[in-house]
């Protein structure tokens, strides 16, 4: 059996040119603009149909295309097949039979080089489904003995390297009603369509839309386009794609560069492709999109010799790799209504039914039934003429499908049993309503026949009601009910050798990590330890994954922490497009967290803080003292070249974490730190008086530097640093804000150089001057973030708040409140319970001593005079008493004021005292050294 080709005979379609040139003059009264594009979209038809290498023109996820494909390659069995997609995704498709469909082809770089860093990472995705026409080629090419599969489309890189400034795509999603949960799975990336046919002309797609009675395009495409193409034979389908492509490339406004572009470059690739294997263009077949079928540039076709120069690719790595997709993701990515493709699969279903077509499947794939046979490639026949369809399906009336009652009322009776169960008060008499009221929608659009979307419009006007009473609304109800979301899974043998490794380390958990719901996961570490292993890469991918991963629900994780038992809910299976990615920065996770960490300390904006917070991850998560160090010597760099202060609240924390628990350990302090507490002693005394005038700089920070600078003092000065320098830097200080003022007090009471007598001198003049007083509870914040650096102060705070409220009367009172929590609230959250803490202290814990109470700031107390007791008489005091006048010149000398005393007895008291109370021991001894005496 032979197959032949098919080409236009000549003039085959003059009768159709001149029909719609007298059209157009008709319309318009004299040849013009319009008669010039009917003309041209002839000869487009015309043109691409001439052309020795067969165009297949395709709409991306097209039930219509995806069947006249499968009737094409059983009857013409190609053994060459190009495609417009990506030449560098060729080696995923082999992959594709691994996976569930719907998945996307994704190419991903993060490390942007030739492209503006706010690229980054640079993703592109193709969407694949089960009912497009490019997944038929593909089972076709790869399953079938001698077929060679060629992607002659631009490279991923050139997408970016040839991309115009970022324009939204428009999207028919409604704005009211329920998100769909999955239409994030692409992400950020860039869709990539083989067979984009939508108008770029908005006043004519408004018209179409208003003409043909609906509501969004793909419900126009579906009415218009899908439904009359279905069961068309190929030379129809053909010529009409055609026609609709020209059509909407000659009404479209914006540039067509790019478009342009990738036709040169697919044409080039082609004709180097076929003259490079010595290939017959008969038995070849050219899969793109229908605008791209029939293009004016001179690159077009086999016989043109036009030079097309490629440019290099950048030097930017790109990944590749499988991802799952689904029908909202795609809906969400290109802009299509809701449902949208779901529909689509519930047309391509229905036409395989009826058409009795049997579809292209990968062998091996999951759900896919087994093939008895493979296709044997067919020798090609002489080329036979193609006959003018174009006239006769323009100018006849669509065929309308007869009304099918039974499945109609399957629906409406389907769809109220779903809503009640969803908390609709729905009854039978709605299901009555909504079969009425689809019949009564399609008739006013010109339909017999009630399509998917008159039976949700129906729906929707008979049970939805003001308030949804549960997740889901009535038209996602329908979305359901005609097919649902379908949504595709990568298998384990497509996936990256990460994310395979993180299955495999995970399996002693014993669930099944590919299904998309949430799992409990249960670890006992006390008893079974052998699940640590697990419990590490557990809180390893929760640093890298998003949050909703992975969750802990009991256990946690710090430096020098472990959890003896943990609960885990675990989402990998939703989440399979992040792991995927992750699989492209590495072969194993601690090797991803290890490559971000450095390029976080490395990064041009990196910063001490950001450089600690890698020190503390790379302990908690790595274990690696090797790996820390060297993140911490990269902060100690980090720091000395800091010219701001804004983030010392986080480096104060983070540092202190970091020095207790390394010494907590056998090995001390390693000797990053030390040199991290010298410079950051150094930096912030240079730093303070700048901070503390600075408008930009705010309190939290000047509090943070404070607290670094007193905490640390202790171990800076161990290692050498001068106190002095601390001294200087609080003595340069000139403070205007209120808080930083009362910061300052705070900071010389610390160095002694303020008494707490003077600071409540200050305070207490402070709360008596009226025009002081709306400023006061920025003074009071300044002194609660003082607590940080100056502990000693929380009685002293008390005690001020305690004096405003119990003086201040309320006309001052009342409005100084409010801003005063919501300053402290602001300004000093974390510091409040503390200080609740000492006001618990300091007032009295029950109430019926609250009358008696007297707070400790209030009661006086007096020293009593303590009496001079007078100098021993001896020889230094009577020297002195013999020389006055050198010690009254050295008193005048030192300001010191009084006059002699007179001599007390000599000797001392005490041992006169006690002597006299004991004689005998004084006898004893005087006995003995009398006996001595006489013996010698």
């Amino acid at each position: 059996m032979t197959v032949s080709e098919t080409r236009p005979a000549p003039n085959t379609f003059a009768a159709l040119r001149d029909q719609l040139s007298d059209a157009a003059v008709a319309f318009a009264g004299a040849p013009g603009a319009a008669g010039d594009i009917l003309a041209g979209i002839v000869d487009d038809v015309d043109r691409a149909l001439s052309e020795r290498l067969e165009i297949f023109p395709v709409c991306h996820h097209s039930p219509a295309s995806g069947l006249a494909m499968v009737r094409r390659l059983r009857e013409k069995q190609p053994g060459v097949i190009y495609m417009e997609l990506c030449e560098d995704m060729r080696p995923l498709l082999d992959e594709l039979r691994n996976c569930r469909l719907p998945v996307a082809l994704q190419a991903f770089a993060t490390d942007t080089e030739g492209f503006p860093a706010e690229w980054a990472p640079l993703s592109v995705v193709a969407p694949i489904t089960e009912s497009s026409a490019e997944y038929q080629a593909i089972a076709y090419a790869l399953d079938t003995p001698g077929v060679e599969l060629v992607l002659v489309d631009r490279s991923t890189d050139h997408v970016f390297q040839w991309a115009p400034e970022a324009e939204e795509a428009p999207s028919e999603t409604p704005s009211d009603g329920e998100q769909p949960e999955d239409d994030g799975l692409h992400g950020g990336a860039i869709g990539l369509e083989i067979g984009d046919l939508r108008p770029r002309f908005a006043e004519l797609e408004e018209h179409l839309l208003h003409h043909g009675k609906v509501r969004h395009w793909s419900e126009w495409w579906d009415q218009y386009v899908e439904q009359p193409l279905a069961d068309a034979d190929y030379d129809t389908y053909r010529q009409v794609m055609v026609m609709i492509g020209s059509l909407f490339r000659r009404l479209r406004r914006g540039s067509t560069a790019e478009d342009e572009n990738r036709e040169r470059y697919m044409w080039t690739r082609m004709r180097e492709h076929l003259s490079a294997n010595d290939i017959d263009p008969a038995r070849a077949l050219y899969v793109c999109g229908a605008a791209h079928a029939a293009s004016p540039v001179e690159q077009f076709g086999l016989a043109s010799d036009a030079p097309f120069e490629i440019s290099p690719r950048s030097a930017t790595t790109w990944h590749y790799g499988l991802i799952p997709s689904s029908h909202t993701a795609i809906e969400a990515q290109f802009g299509l209504a809701g449902g949208a493709v779901s529909i689509a699969a519930a047309t391509w279903a229905k036409g395989l039914r009826r058409s009795k077509l049997q579809p292209f499947e990968l062998e091996g794939q999951p759900g896919a039934k087994k093939r008895t046979k493979k296709l044997a490639l067919l020798p090609a026949e002489p080329e036979a003429e193609v006959a003018d369809q174009l006239s006769g399906f323009l100018s006849r009336p669509p065929v309308l499908d007869p009304l099918d009652e039974a499945e109609l009322l399957e629906w409406s009776v389907d769809i109220v049993r779903l809503a009640r169960r969803n908390g609709y008060l729905a009854s039978t008499a709605d299901a009555i309503a909504i079969f009425e009221t689809s019949i009564l929608l399609a008739g006013l659009r010109n339909r017999a026949r009630p399509t998917p979307y008159d039976f949700q419009d129906a729906a929707v006007t008979c049970i939805e009601k003001d308030r949804v009473p549960g997740r889901r609304d009535v038209r996602r109800l329908c979305e359901i009910l005609l097919g649902g979301d379908r949504i595709g899974q990568v298998g384990y043998a497509a996936l990256p050798p990460l994310a395979r490794d993180v299955l495999d380390r995970l399996e002693p958990l014993g669930l099944d990590l590919s299904k998309r719901t949430l799992q409990r996961a249960l670890l006992d570490l006390k008893s079974n330890p052998d699940l640590r292993p697990c419990s590490d890469l557990l809180w390893l991918l929760r640093r890298l994954l998003p949050q909703d991963a992975l969750r802990p629900i009991m256990g946690s994780r710090g430096l020098g922490e472990t959890s003896i038992q943990e609960s885990w809910d675990i989402g990998l299976g939703k989440h399979q497009r992040s792991l995927v990615e992750l699989g492209y920065e590495g072969v194993s996770v601690e090797q991803v967290l290890e490559q971000r960490l450095r390029r976080a300390v490395t990064a041009p904006d990196a910063t001490a803080a950001v450089a600690l917070g890698a020190v503390e991850d790379a302990l908690v998560y790595l274990g690696s003292i090797r790996l820390a160090s060297e993140l911490g010597n990269r902060a100690v760099e980090l720091l000395a070249t800091e010219r701001t202060v804004d983030d010392a609240p986080v480096v104060l924390r983070q540092i202190r974490l970091l020095l207790n628990y390394f010494r907590s350990t056998e090995d001390g302090l390693p000797a990053w730190c030390e040199r991290f507490v010298t410079a950051g002693y150094a930096h912030y005394c240079t730093l303070l008086p700048t901070a503390f005038t600075a408008e930009e700089t705010g309190p939290a920070q000047v509090a943070a530097m404070l607290g670094f600078l007193f905490g640390m003092e202790n171990l800076a000065l161990s290692l050498g640093c001068d106190h002095t320098q601390l001294e200087l830097a609080v003595l340069q200080s000139h403070p205007e804000s209120p808080a930083k003022v009362a910061l300052l007090w705070a900071a010389r009471f610390q160095l002694g150089m303020l008494t707490m007598a003077e600071l409540r001198d200050r305070c207490d003049a402070m709360l008596a001057n009226p025009l002081v007083l709306p400023t006061v509870p920025q003074y009071v914040s300044g002194f609660v973030q003082a607590i940080d650096p100056a502990p000693a102060l929380k009685p002293f705070v008390v005690e001020l708040l305690s004096k405003a409220f119990g003086t201040l009367p309320d006309a001052v009172l009342l409005p100084w409140l409010p801003k005063l929590i919501t300053t402290l609230k602001d300004q000093a959250g974390d510091l409040i319970p503390g200080l609740v803490r000492e006001a618990g202290r300091t007032f009295p814990g029950a109430l019926p001593a609250v009358d008696a109470f007297i707070p400790p700031w209030s009661i006086e107390f007096t020293t009593p005079a303590t009496p001079v007791a007078a100098a021993p008489r001896g020889p230094a005091t009577e020297l002195l008493a013999a020389h006055a006048a050198t010690c009254d010149a050295l008193a005048g000398l030192l300001g010191i004021e009084g006059g002699w005393q007179e001599a007390g007895p000599t000797g001392n008291r005490e041992v006169t005292d006690l002597l006299d109370r004991f004689p005998a021991t004084a006898a004893a001894l005087a006995a003995q050294f009398g006996m001595s005496a006489a013996r010698s």
